[in-house]
């Protein structure tokens, strides 16, 4: 009986914990999304410039971003775009030294530019492996790892991540995609259990079918972009359900988030039912 009650407890406790949380917003925080000249970014950015925060928005394509922000004008003045190339570290570095100057801080960083593959490992060249290392993870961690100092001092920060599913298991055409998005884990992961008691929080997204632009500009195996929508994405969820499941789930300071519809299943197959995976994994389109 005790025990019961010892249940019950706990759970009205963790309930109210987090209605609590959800209730939460972002008025007054600095946050930077990157990757946010379409997609996923651009709906991250609208949702926190209507909570209130000041919103810096980045991607290479600059008359893209130009665009976001003046959609945004409607809804927040303080939107400002910072243009950069992801997969220069040297420009990435010294962005967000500026940013740091500029803004004084960061309170939360959303790293979520990325660029995926389609094409086989055999086919796929160190080079090209290296940049799609260089773009998904390295520069999400040159970010990191400036930024993070300052919101230790500042007793607060948090760190969103856009990982995929394809962090979670193999899948054909996505060798350097997935080997970029399972990295993320180990580094976000590992640098959470040293600086969770210092303020600093972080959340992984791992969505799977979204209707972004993400196949449109995944490289083949010669270096050109893949230049249409796949079949599977087309059939996902938007990018606006998708940023609003992410800012729900930091909201509730969740650390792993699957994000997407009936595609998540090999999720679960992958992790309980190995064997049925290994049938699978050359059949069925995941995204």
């Amino acid at each position: 009986m005790a025990l019961n009650n010892g249940c019950i407890q706990l759970f009205y406790i963790s309930y109210f914990y987090r209605k609590f949380q959800n209730k939460m917003n972002y008025s007054g925080k600095t946050v930077w999304i990157t990757g946010a000249s379409s997609g996923i970014g651009a709906e991250l950015a609208k949702l926190f410039a209507q909570e209130g925060a000041r919103v810096l928005i980045s991607s290479h394509e600059a008359e893209e971003l130009e665009g976001v922000r003046k959609e945004l004008e409607s809804v927040s003045t303080d939107v400002h775009t910072v243009v950069f190339n992801l997969g220069d570290p040297d420009e990435v570095k010294s962005t967000a030294e500026k940013v740091l100057a500029e803004y004084g801080r960061v309170d939360v960083l959303m790293n979520n530019g990325g660029i995926s593959t389609r094409a086989e490992a055999i086919e796929t060249s160190i080079e090209m492996d290296r940049t799609v290392m260089e773009i998904d993870y390295f520069s999400g961690v040159i970010l990191a790892k400036i930024l993070l100092p300052a919101m230790i001092e500042n007793g607060y920060g948090h760190i969103g991540v856009t990982s995929s599913i394809s962090g979670k298991f193999g899948w054909p055409l996505r060798s350097a995609y997935a080997a970029a998005k399972h990295a993320l884990f180990g580094f976000y992961k590992s640098l959470w259990a040293e600086n969770n008691k210092k303020g600093i929080r972080v959340t992984l997204f791992s969505p799977g079918r979204v209707r972004t632009n993400i196949s449109y500009h995944a490289l083949l195996k010669d270096g050109k972009e893949h230049g249409k929508m796949d079949p599977g994405l087309d059939k996902g969820i938007t990018p606006a359900a998708c940023a609003r499941k992410m800012i729900k789930a930091m909201k509730r300071n969740r650390k792993d988030v699957l994000i997407g519809s009936t595609e998540l299943i090999m999720v679960w197959i992958h992790k309980y039912c190995k064997p049925l995976y290994h049938r699978m994994v050359n059949r069925v389109p995941v995204n």
